[in-house]
Formats: C-alpha cells, sequence, structure tokens
C-alpha cells in the first residue's frame, strides 16, 4: 500500500532557495504529515510559518533524519557531503540541490521535463543540476529527440541571487553608493573565498566560481559536464561562457545549437510550444523576448529569439531565460519530490 503523507525535511530552510521550496511546498500542497526544518546552528531557533502553524528551525545533524521519508537539501556542498548519507541511513531519500553528488555515477541527475526516468534509479540521492544548466536542457531536450544535437556553444548571464543574500544586498549597496558619487568597496563578487574582489552593480563579470586548470570555472565546466549527463549523451559537444551581471533573479542565456538534422523552423517553434514547462515569447515586430524581469516569480523556462544561424544551415540561435531561484533550484526539485511520491 502506497504512503498518502510523508515526512519531510528542508536542509536549508532559512537560505533564499530552501524559503522558495517552502512556498512551493505549502502552494502546491505537497502531502506532509510531519515537517521538519534544519539550518546551521546560527539559524537554529528562527520561527518559520508553514500553512499557519509555526515550526522552529533546528540545527542540523545527523540524527535529525530519523523517521524522514524525503529530504531536500540546499545548504551547500559540504553540509550535504556530511549529512546526506546519514539520511539515506535513517531511510529518507535526498533530494540535493548542491555540487556534492551530481557528477556521482550512482546519482541521478535530473530535470523532470528531460529524464525523469531516472528518479527511481536512485540508490538514496537524487541530484539537481546546476541552475543554468536545467533551463537550457529543459529547451534543448524537445529539438535534441527530433533532430540530435552536435554542438552548443552557451553564454550566460546571471543574476546576483545565484551567488547568495549576501550578493543582492552588495549590488544594492554599491548602486547606491555609485549613484550618491560615494565610493563603493566590493567584498562579495565574484567568489567570496577569493582575495580579489569586482564591482557588480553597472558592470559584468566574466567569471562564475573559481577558475580550473584548463582556464574555465566551475560554473561553465558544471554547465559541460551536466548537459552531457542529463541527456546522457557524450557526443554533444558543449562550450560555455558565465558572466554575472547586475539583475537580482533570473538568469539569461544566449544559446547556439548545432542539429545533426537540417530543421524547419516553423517545426522547431512548435516542439518548443509544445514541450512541458516552456513557454515560447517570439514576436520581433512586436519586442516580444523573454525579459529577466519578466520570469522572476514564475516556473516555467521562456524561449525566445528563435532563429536560424547564418553560416550553418543546421545550426539556430535561442534566448532562454528563467528564474534561477524557482526551475533554476527550487521548483526543479519539488517536482522531483512530486514526481517521486507519485509513484510511490
Amino acid at each position: 500500500m502506497s504512503k498518502t503523507k510523508w515526512n519531510v525535511a528542508v536542509v536549508g530552510a532559512t537560505g533564499a532557495v530552501g524559503e522558495q521550496i517552502l512556498n512551493l511546498l505549502e502552494k502546491r500542497d505537497f502531502p506532509i504529515d510531519k515537517l521538519k526544518l534544519l539550518s546551521s546552528a546560527r539559524s537554529a531557533g528562527t520561527v518559520v510559518t508553514f500553512k499557519g502553524q509555526e515550526v522552529v528551525v533546528e540545527e542540523a545533524r545527523p540524527e535529525s533524519f530519523e523517521g524522514i521519508d524525503i529530504a531536500l537539501f540546499s545548504a551547500g556542498g559540504d553540509v550535504s557531503k556530511e549529512l546526506a548519507p546519514h539520511a539515506v541511513r535513517h531511510g529518507a531519500v535526498c533530494i540535493d540541490n548542491t555540487n556534492a553528488f551530481r557528477m556521482d555515477e550512482n546519482t541521478p541527475l535530473v530535470v523532470p521535463e528531460v529524464n525523469a526516468e531516472k528518479i527511481w534509479e536512485h540508490k538514496g540521492i537524487i541530484a539537481n543540476p546546476n541552475c543554468s544548466t536545467i533551463q537550457m536542457v529543459a529547451a534543448l531536450k524537445p529539438l535534441y529527440d527530433k533532430f540530435g544535437i552536435s554542438r552548443v556553444i552557451v553564454s550566460t548571464y546571471q543574476a546576483v541571487s545565484g551567488a547568495g543574500a549576501r550578493a543582492i544586498d552588495e549590488l544594492k549597496r554599491q548602486t547606491r553608493d555609485i549613484l550618491e558619487n560615494n565610493e563603493t568597496n566590493p567584498d562579495i563578487l565574484p567568489v567570496g573565498s577569493l582575495p580579489v574582489k569586482h564591482q557588480i552593480a553597472f558592470n559584468a563579470i566574466p567569471q562564475i566560481d573559481k577558475f580550473q586548470d584548463n582556464g574555465y570555472t566551475l560554473e561553465e565546466m558544471k554547465m559541460v559536464r551536466e548537459t552531457k549527463k542529463i541527456l546522457g549523451d557524450d557526443s554533444v559537444e558543449v562550450t560555455a561562457t558565465c558572466v554575472r551581471i547586475p539583475v537580482v533573479y533570473g538568469h539569461s542565456e544566449s544559446v547556439y545549437v548545432e542539429l545533426k538534422q537540417d530543421y524547419d523552423l516553423g517545426e522547431v517553434k512548435q516542439l518548443l510550444e509544445e514541450a512541458p514547462g516552456i513557454t515560447v515569447i517570439d514576436d520581433p515586430a512586436q519586442q516580444a523576448y523573454p525579459l529577466a524581469a519578466d520570469a522572476a516569480g514564475k516556473n516555467d523556462v521562456f524561449v525566445g529569439r528563435i532563429r536560424r544561424d547564418l553560416t550553418n544551415s543546421r545550426a539556430l540561435n535561442l534566448w532562454i531565460v528563467s528564474d534561477n531561484l524557482l526551475k533554476g533550484a527550487a521548483w526543479n526539485a519539488v517536482q522531483i519530490a512530486e514526481q517521486f511520491v507519485a509513484k510511490s
């Protein structure tokens, strides 16, 4: 007999993504029996209201997961590496929103619109992909299925919220300082743990995460590796340039796609319009195209500027936008949880 109610833990409940997860669980009336909210010692004791009830946030410990069925992690990779195995040992299925397990060969990396079937191959942990990867592969999937894809070149324009609440505060502070002709001192971006910091207000920073030995940043390599894993095709060539821009919510991407077959542009648009979780906004005559400001607060991935490449008859260009905290993180995780309970 299948369960009708589930004991759920949210790790990182007071963070930006954790808050979005809780909003979605409440809004979508997820079948929760018992809800446990977990965080660092610093945030323990915080009171959160969920469905009209006050829930006290507890410090996340190995023993916190006793009796938990589903644990949603969004508290950083180190926390997931430490605590997710304990959650699994207690019998929980973990949906992890960090980079800790994404490339582990025993951990499915899931975007429900792309490879939901992988959910049931889990061995206790299901990984949520990187935010910028999620929105791109969601749009690429219908094209991959119909035409095949040989190559992808992506440039991202990513919101500061992807670097956390302190980065949002830094953008606002720097903007105010500059407009008031005051000196401003960068403190967070591009990477908090590195010694050199750059201004983000009125600027674009071509670095997200740390540089790797090959000259690409970790964010860029996440897109390369994760795209191949999610599509299940190592032959797809991917290269990425990831840029942080002074936008609070919503990642934008310019994506060049080489297909393996010739295509009809009208068919491409129809495939995208019919794809789950995709909204097409593509009317140049009306200057209609996806904007980060419009995507903020929405669950879908938005696609526009759909056009043929001028030099390659099998290639096209897309503009892809999505809320990085929703489809790029919280919504994708809750979708996984919903599909898991629906068939369990």
